[in-house]
């Protein structure tokens, strides 16, 4: 009899390990409880072989490392992407995997025939359909791969069982995402449509992001699907705790709510932070930060005084105890406005005393009251992190700070799309 074994059964192991907990947590967890997989738990039908899945605009792999975190078993036949400096780290991680360095609307339907896969899992160019974008569409050039996706859908020998997709907010009202419901209606399926954030798993980071799961209608879901878009998971258990409605003033922007209190933020401004704050479903940022001994060289990550002049009243400033950021994109650590937080590693100041008669100071004032902040960057890692990416994700030693930044930018949430596999496939 085993008195002094603990069993530890975890129905979202997303929230729990691959990086999402810091060094010094998992330290102290660990030194209590011993935690145990057992082999009789699956989130995937016991008769289910290993499945064949082929990863298409691969990137830097976030696809096949949601696929090892949901649990399903399968091997990904071939990876493909264009671009060499993602491949460089997709291959980086996953060296045994058949990388495809072409574009996709030179493979042929023979060719995808022959590695007969049973899934799709697929993250299509975003520019043509991206709100700051021009909104090309399907006349855009860089949605010619996916149009060839759709032709060759319907004329393969084996139809793939399990089909998904992630693009960003916008690709719902779009003309390519109208072809992609016909075809694969035509072909017999049915399907599930998204936007999801990764707020809803506690993570505290923005990133809402168009997404669809797809599989033939013969083979029905878990759960009840609908024609409307599903801001929540269909199984989702918890609900957040209720927030105080904001006051319509504020909200509307009347007199008060178009006043500027400091830097750019308005009252209304300040009570939507507060209140992603106060939301205790969401994790703090500080979990998904690393050590200062782990960063190496801090000051390359401070923002620069030419930087912190020029934007500093358009900075997303965030503290470790926040539990909120802003999407990162491609452009994080080279331009500022727009694209992600930026961490005020000293807590012990508040921003509005950085601010204070901002206006009516001299450059060098300015920079003074800036510098007791300590600005910087998050570091690569921490928004990999942020992103669910596990902690033995890295990147080739060659590659740049700038393509770390833009690749991760381009890449997508391992933990939603996990999920995600899991509720198609269940």
């Amino acid at each position: 009899m085993q008195s002094d074994k603990i069993v530890v059964v975890l129905k979202y192991p997303e929230r729990f390990f691959d990086g999402i907990l810091n060094r010094r947590t998992v330290t102290q967890i660990f030194t209590r409880v011993r935690v145990y997989v057992s082999p009789g738990v699956s989130c995937c039908p016991a008769d289910m072989s290993s499945l064949r899945v082929l990863e298409l605009y691969s990137g830097i792999g976030g696809m096949h490392f949601a696929l090892k975190e949901s649990g399903i078993p399968a091997d990904v036949v071939a990876a493909v992407d264009v671009n060499t400096t993602a491949n460089e780290v997709y291959r980086h991680n996953f060296p045994n995997i058949p990388l495809w360095s072409k574009t996709i609307e030179c493979i042929t339907l023979d060719d995808f025939n022959g590695l007969g896969f049973d899934m799709i899992l697929m993250s299509p160019p975003c520019q043509p359909f991206t709100r700051i974008g021009l909104q090309g569409d399907v006349a855009d050039s860089r949605t010619k791969s996916f149009l060839h996706i759709l032709h060759i859908l319907p004329r393969l020998a084996k139809p793939p069982r399990f089909l998904l997709l992630e693009n960003v907010k916008g690709f719902e009202t779009s003309s390519a995402r109208d072809s992609l419901v016909k075809t694969l209606k035509d072909c017999g399926y049915h399907y599930q449509e998204f936007l999801l954030s990764p707020t809803c798993l506690g993570i505290p980071n923005s990133r809402l992001r168009y997404f669809l799961i797809a599989r033939p209608q013969e083979e029905s879901f878990s759960f009840q699907t609908t024609t409307e878009i599903l801001e929540v998971f269909p199984d989702a258990q918890a609900t957040p705790a209720p927030k105080a409605p904001p006051s319509p003033d504020l909200v509307n922007g009347g007199e008060d709510g178009g006043r500027v209190l400091y830097k750019l933020e308005r009252p209304c401004d300040l009570l939507r932070k507060h209140s992603q704050d106060s939301d205790g479903s969401v994790r703090l940022l500080r979990e998904f930060l690393q050590e200062e001994a782990e960063i190496g060289d801090r000051g390359r990550y401070l923002l620069q005084p030419r930087t912190l002049l020029r934007y500093a009243l358009v900075l997303d400033i965030v503290q470790p105890t926040c539990r909120r950021s802003v999407c990162f994109t491609k452009g994080y650590g080279h331009y500022v406005e727009g694209t992600g937080s930026v961490l005020q590693s000293r807590t012990d100041i508040e921003v509005e005393d950085a601010f204070r008669a901002f206006g009516t100071l001299s450059d060098e004032e300015k920079l003074g009251q800036l510098s007791k902040l300590e600005l910087r960057y998050f570091t690569p890692r921490e928004i990999a992190n942020l992103m669910g990416f596990p902690s033995y994700f890295g990147f080739p030693e060659q590659s740049s700070l700038k393509q770390r930044y833009r690749l991760l930018g381009n890449s997508l949430n391992v933990h939603i799309v996990a999920r995600l596999i899991r509720l198609m496939v269940s």
